[in-house]
């Protein structure tokens, strides 16, 4: 039976594959995973390694400043996936694997010569070199500081330390 006019005949038999769709959805699929990849490894970079310097301990700490510090060097070294300095205690020793004069990276070793005790730590909100200078002031004894400033408060500290 022939169309009336203006009404359409039947539809053309065209077949179009999906292989090209399917090739653009994998496409985009691919390129936004590594991009959330790629901010996922970036947004869990450390913060940049913190500054330490030497300086001059405080002329007279009162008693009530100074804690007791332990008389013996830890019986272990600590194991090396726990090296990072974030986790010594007062008593350890740290060592300084930087570069003469760079920025320092201590690392927790058992004590000995060139290596550096922790007479004091303190934990909380650093403000950087000033405020490490004049919390260790009050520690007889150092002869070096170190402190690490992160974004996160909590995770700050100080660390009073005497070069062995």
């Amino acid at each position: 039976m022939p169309p009336y006019p203006g009404e359409a005949g039947p539809p053309a038999d065209r077949k179009r594959g999906r292989g090209p769709l399917t090739a653009v959805l994998a496409t985009l699929v691919v390129l936004a995973l590594v991009g959330g990849a790629a901010v996922w490894y970036l947004l869990r970079q450390d913060d940049p390694p913190p500054a330490a310097g030497p300086a001059a301990p405080s002329a007279a700490p009162t008693v009530e400043d100074t804690p007791a510090a332990p008389t013996t060097a830890p019986t272990a070294p600590a194991p090396e996936s726990s090296a990072d300095p974030r986790f010594v205690k007062v008593g350890q020793c740290v060592r300084n694997e930087g570069p003469a004069g760079g920025k320092p990276k201590l690392l927790i070793s058992p004590c000995g010569p060139k290596t550096y005790e922790v007479l004091r730590r303190f934990d909380g909100q650093t403000s950087g070199e000033k405020d490490a200078e004049a919390k260790c002031a009050k520690v007889t004894g150092y002869t070096n500081w170190y402190f690490f400033d992160s974004q996160l408060d909590t995770l700050d500290f100080v660390l009073c330390l005497k070069l062995r």
